[in-house]
């Protein structure tokens, strides 16, 4: 946790060092969850600085006490959704002819089944992808990603829920040992308590 006074030095409007080693370990799930959103990493990338350099900028306006994880994945999906407002305009390969052109084929089963899942994940409506991704992907607690989305836990955990279904149906599983070894789709698709799969 972060001190009242520890957010600046009042000498010179810098960053304490604290906060700064404080933000500076959060970059890691702050990449990961821009991942999540972008589907590109050197879009993620740029995202996550915009994020810091926001968060540094408005720094007088983070709460000391509360988690600044959390605070920093709000403004995270902010600049995204700011920037997601801005492409709305943007032609969309609608054939994916561009894409396909850029991609080479998966060389291995694991790669196909990754892209398969990637495939069912973008059907899933941005609600529900997006709160699975954050407790999955980015390890956030069902209270933090509530406040990330500004709506209530059970809401959180209802899209979470819904979202596991619907990917459980699209990928045609019927239990969790059908995941094989990867820790992060067993992570995104198990919550350690889903009846269903037992």
């Amino acid at each position: 946790m972060i001190a009242p006074d520890q957010s600046m030095n009042a000498q010179d409007g810098r960053l304490s060092a604290s906060v700064e080693q404080s933000m500076l370990a959060t970059v890691p799930r702050l990449r990961a969850y821009a991942v999540s959103l972008c589907g590109n990493a050197d879009r993620a990338d740029d995202l996550v600085q915009e994020t810091l350099l926001r968060a540094i900028t408005h720094i007088d306006s983070f709460e000391p006490g509360s988690n600044l994880g959390a605070w920093l994945a709000t403004i995270l999906r902010n600049c995204f959704l700011s920037e997601a407002r801005k492409r709305c305009k943007e032609v969309e390969d609608v054939k994916g002819s561009y894409v396909e052109s850029l991609r080479s084929a998966p060389e291995q089963e694991s790669r196909l089944g990754m892209e398969e899942f990637r495939a069912a994940l973008g059907k899933l409506p941005f609600d529900q992808r997006e709160a699975l991704l954050l407790v999955g992907a980015a390890g956030f607690s069902y209270e933090d990603i509530a406040a990330i989305c500004q709506t209530t836990t059970g809401t959180i955990k209802s899209r979470i829920n819904r979202a596991r279904t619907r990917l459980a149906m699209m990928l045609s599983i019927d239990s969790i040992n059908e995941l094989g070894c990867d820790a992060q789709t067993r992570a995104i698709l198990d919550d350690g308590c889903s009846a269903q799969w037992r």
